[in-house]
């Protein structure tokens, strides 16, 4: 395994050579070269982390690099515009979440984490785009977390089921009020979700039968 990873590392090197030749002699005026190579570089770092049970250290990594590489990115390019706080928190929650290990099933940390992101996100779209609310993107993703956990320890997964149905149909809803009001689109998708629970429904009834 250690010789497989000398060789990872050794054809990641060869790689981003080639990619800076072709790079200055095609385009010299932008290096696009750099965003492969962040990848490359962090693909034998990964397999060694991987081989040597390191994954908090290829968190803490390759956090560390893409956020430079982001915040790069967003002041050379597009400094007027702050896009790089949108990846600031999954960069941040990456190593939190492998530090945190078995805990994250808990029920405590599902909910803290998922309240600061929600809060962080809300707080950076009054900030940023006060009159469109893209929050609600990242909330709905985020929130699956503690509904997840909370019907897991008690496998209550019909129950979960409702639940997440009522859940996706108010995110649809939303959406459809906040971005097209004028057309009502979103009995589609809360039609096709409602076959989730309705299937649970009879699946256990047959069963208990």
């Amino acid at each position: 395994m250690r010789y497989e990873w000398r060789f990872v590392m050794a054809g990641s090197a060869l790689t981003i050579v080639f990619l800076m030749v072709v790079n200055f002699l095609t385009t010299t005026h932008y290096p696009w070269f750099i965003y492969p190579s962040v990848l490359l570089l962090l693909l034998p770092l990964g397999i060694y982390s991987l081989i040597a049970k390191k994954q908090t250290l290829f968190s803490l990594v390759g956090s560390f690099v893409l956020s430079i590489v982001l915040l790069l990115e967003n002041y050379i390019n597009t400094p007027n515009y702050p896009w790089f706080l949108y990846a600031v928190a999954p960069l941040i929650l990456w190593p939190v979440l492998v530090l945190l290990g078995k805990r994250n099933g808990s029920m405590l940390v599902a909910a803290t984490i998922s309240i600061l992101f929600i809060l962080y996100y809300v707080l950076l779209n009054i900030y940023l785009a006060p009159s469109y609310p893209w929050s609600i993107f990242p909330a709905f993703v985020i929130l699956w977390w503690p509904l997840s956990v909370f019907h897991a320890k008690r496998k209550s997964y019909f129950a979960f089921s409702i639940q997440a149905t009522l859940f996706i149909s108010l995110f649809f809803i939303s959406i459809n009020i906040f971005f097209s009001p004028t057309e009502i689109w979103a009995i589609y998708p809360i039609f096709a979700v409602l076959w989730w629970p309705l299937s649970m429904f009879y699946f256990n009834k047959r069963r208990s039968a």
